[in-house]
């Protein structure tokens, strides 16, 4: 005999696996899920009847598909329209339905059940069909959902609790994922702070010593000629009797040569010294990440000083092509501009040097090119633009939509953290309210632009 209450027994059939019963929490702790879950990865519910056949028919279909929450009703094979399981029993209790409606064709009982009818692609996300879905009225709160495939071919119902149950585990899942990617991001940060504040300490230390080297280098190069001087000037004093023992004295200690070869090394500590000087006030410049307030800088000293400290990656190996424009000093927190100029080019340097590894063309020469231009018209002001651009190998169309995610990387195990591009972005974004731009092609290479404004 047929029943009428909502009392059916729990049981499930799924399309690709008929024959197995499952909860809708079962099934989705079989599945991954993630924030791009479609519909399509949802159990499929397909009882369809066509709208001419009789209601006790629907009955029949429901007491058959425990678990299915509603049919879809056809029309010479056209879609004419669904019945949900919960407005069928509730339209059935009422006094004389039975009677009413059970021998009737079920178009008759879609007039007084029909309501909105939610239809979407498969491939819509899971969180977006349950956004919609929560702002029909409550009346159709928990109706199913209709879903088409990507031809109009199939059409399948599919139940909403279970679609929220889908979407509150897709909730919890990037709840997670931003509890771990947030743990990263600060352990990535103190890590960098505390890099910081050692290399500070090296540079303070380093700088003391190579002040005084450089500070003394010009006493040393006065005191040598005053005592060429002098050794010249007794020359002229010494009889000529003597001169034969000083000449024998002057062969064996290599006069000449010491009097040639002097001035150049006194040259070259000189030189060595203002170099040092260089690096080591690079590295503080790049050590101050931690900065907590901004500061006008010229934007050419910080990215001479990345240059600097990349200087071993680059020579006998990388040209760097500069065309710098008038840049007036930006309002900028420092050490993190810095960092971002060294994540950028630090990528390039590695995707010329994975070219360079690949390449059989004797021609193809690694180049890195930084162009700045000061913008007349940015946002609501002026502003400046610093492009990095190299000949690598480029990055395909379908990374670059997820180049500035957390830990997405195309490095190999241990050579990439996924964070550097992301917290170059957050620091232009975020922190200076500017923007970081991609253009890419493969196997012509990439260009990040750096925007800030003033």
């Amino acid at each position: 005999m047929l029943q009428t209450s909502a009392h059916f027994v729990v049981n499930h059939t799924l399309a690709a696996q008929p024959d197995r019963p499952l909860s809708p929490l079962a099934w989705m702790n079989d599945r991954p899920l993630a924030l791009d879950t479609t519909l399509q990865e949802l159990s499929r519910h397909t009882a369809q009847i066509e709208a001419d056949q009789l209601v006790i028919d629907v009955a029949r279909v429901f007491e058959k598909n425990p678990l299915s929450p509603g049919v879809i009703l056809l029309e010479s094979g056209q879609l004419f329209g669904m019945i949900s399981r919960r407005r069928f029993l509730e339209r059935m209790s009422r006094p004389y339905a039975l009677e009413l409606f059970l021998k009737r064709p079920v178009r008759s009982l879609h007039h007084f059940t029909k309501g909105k009818l939610e239809i979407f692609p498969e491939t819509t996300l899971i969180v977006e069909a349950a956004r919609c879905s929560l702002e029909r009225s409550p009346e159709f709160l928990y109706e199913p959902i209709l879903v088409y495939s990507e031809d109009h071919q199939i059409h399948y119902l599919v139940d909403v609790h279970q679609l929220l149950l889908a979407q509150s585990r897709i909730h919890q899942l990037t709840s997670q994922l931003l509890d771990e990617t947030s743990y990263a991001e600060r352990m990535q940060t103190e890590k960098m702070v505390s890099l910081g504040r050692m290399v500070a300490g090296v540079a303070h230390e380093i700088k003391n010593p190579v002040n005084s080297v450089h500070g003394n280098i010009q006493f040393l190069a006065d005191y040598y000629n005053h005592l060429i001087e002098l050794i010249q000037t007794l020359e002229t004093k010494i009889p000529a009797s003597d001169y034969d023992e000083l000449a024998e004295i002057k062969d064996e200690i290599e006069y000449d040569f010491i009097i040639e070869d002097t001035p150049k090394i006194i040259k070259s500590i000189q030189l060595s010294s203002e170099r040092l000087i260089q690096i080591v006030t690079s590295l503080r410049n790049f050590s101050r990440i931690d900065d907590q307030k901004q500061q006008l800088i010229n934007l050419h000293d910080c990215l001479e000083g990345t240059l600097l400290i990349l200087e071993n990656q680059l020579k006998n190996s990388i040209t760097v092509e500069k065309d710098y424009e008038y840049l007036p000093e930006v309002a900028c927190y420092s050490g993190q501009i810095s960092q971002v100029f060294m994540n950028l080019l630090a990528n390039a340097i590695d995707t010329l040097m994975e070219r360079k590894a690949q390449t059989n063309d004797p021609d193809w020469i690694p180049k890195i090119r930084i162009e700045t231009r000061y913008l007349e018209q940015y946002q609501t002001g002026q502003g400046v633009s610093i492009k990095i651009i190299d000949n690598g190998l480029g990055i395909p169309p379908k990374n670059q939509q997820k180049i500035f995610d957390n830990f997405f990387t195309t490095k190999p195990v241990g050579k990439g953290t996924g964070l550097g591009l992301a917290i170059s972005y957050q620091i232009v974004v975020k922190k200076h309210q500017g923007e970081l731009k991609l253009r890419s092609q493969v196997n012509e290479g990439t260009e990040f632009e750096v925007l800030l404004p003033f």
